[in-house]
């Protein structure tokens, strides 16, 4: 009878060894990151009215996107909680850059992965997931993954990440290295180092929830302004407070907007939300790669369509001061989509008319609604 506890005595420094081991990899991997750059969008009808607008690139991360902070904040947590244990299955819904992430991670820890997807998910994620190790598990609509993603969960014995539910838990909003942090240090040394306002979409919501909170924590007077794609039910939210709201079909752009209110959306630390055409998104990143030099996705076109209505509105006016927005992920995962005029077409899709107003606003800082 004396083995047992000394067999779950084994077990037990065993399971913590392993743990251990697990959370230094991650922390490992994170020390030989740097950080993400902070590019100056130079527009002079911008500049000689004292606005200042920022990119704030993520698409440099290992796994490309900014997901690759969320992927690894997501796994600490679960690591602490007990979640996750040596051999685990990880499982999450996703469409597609936050379970490359994670397949990276679960690749590091030697654990495996499945992504629960879209269809239309775009190759180029796909074969990343498959790259680092991971499977996925294609559905129909984007409504599907959260009930596919808990079947293959309670199938295997393994761990539903959820990133929709916990994003906004993982990642520590007062500092310890979170976006926000990175954004407010990288600005020190800048014409106006407290930005007017910081720009992002919402997938989840966890970005936003972060940077809204730390806004808050740090009393600064920085505010936040959260886009929105067609088919997505977060402005609606906000403006009525139904959590019950649903939209059909899920968004047309990879990462951002969802088709239910998701938990870790938190309309409360949010100053204004905008809501932005999919044809503005896909024209705003043509626009934004003849300024960069450089093909981002979807999101990144949202985000920068919302971050030029503002600085075109504060330019009205005459206010000064600093606009940051996020490259969420490089657009070399979209060639078939995005930067498809077949794709765009066969979607109904009407770039033109945006790309000429966004290049308008650029050059005279006069906003034209769509």
């Amino acid at each position: 009878m004396s083995s047992h506890p000394h067999s779950s005595g084994q077990a037990a420094n065993a399971t913590s060894d392993w743990l251990s081991q697990a959370i230094n990899r991650i922390e490992a991997d994170y020390q030989r990151s740097a950080d993400t750059h902070l590019i100056a969008l130079r527009l002079p009808c911008y500049a000689q009215c004292g606005i200042d607008l920022y990119l704030k690139d993520e698409s440099t991360h290992p796994t490309g996107s900014l997901k690759h902070r969320l992927a690894r904040s997501l796994f600490l947590y679960a690591l602490c909680n007990g979640w996750v244990r040596e051999g685990s299955t990880i499982v999450e819904a996703s469409s597609g850059s936050t379970a490359v992430s994670e397949a990276y991670f679960a690749r590091l820890l030697g654990l495996p992965f499945v992504a629960v997807m879209p269809r239309g998910t775009s190759p180029e994620k796909i074969a990343q997931i498959e790259f680092h190790g991971g499977r996925c598990h294609l559905v129909e609509s984007a409504g599907a993954v959260y009930e596919q993603a808990h079947a293959i969960a309670a199938q295997t014995g393994g761990h539903y990440m959820d990133q929709f539910t916990y994003a906004e838990r993982a990642t520590d909003w007062r500092g310890n290295n979170n976006i926000a942090e990175s954004i407010f240090a990288q600005m020190r040394a800048e014409p106006h180092p407290e930005p007017r306002w910081i720009v992002v979409g919402a997938g989840t919501g966890g970005t936003s929830a972060t940077i809204g909170r730390y806004l808050r924590f740090q009393g600064t007077a920085t505010r936040l302004a959260v886009v929105d794609p067609e088919r997505s039910v977060f402005c609606d939210y906000y403006a009525n407070g139904d959590p019950t709201v649903t939209a059909e079909g899920g968004s047309d752009v990879e990462g951002i907007g969802r088709p239910r209110v998701e938990p870790s959306f938190v309309p409360g630390v949010i100053d204004r939300m905008i809501r932005v055409p999919n044809a503005a998104s896909y024209a705003a990143m043509r626009v934004l790669e003849r300024l960069v030099g450089r093909r981002y996705g979807g999101s990144t076109g949202t985000n920068f369509c919302g971050a030029l209505e503002i600085a075109c509105e504060m330019a009205a006016r005459g206010e000064a001061g600093a606009i940051v927005t996020l490259a969420c992920d490089a657009g070399d995962r979209y060639l078939d989509t995005y930067y498809s005029d077949a794709w765009l077409a066969a979607g109904g899709y009407d770039v033109a008319p945006h790309v000429e107003r966004f290049e308008r606003a650029c050059a005279t800082g006069s906003w034209t609604p769509a």
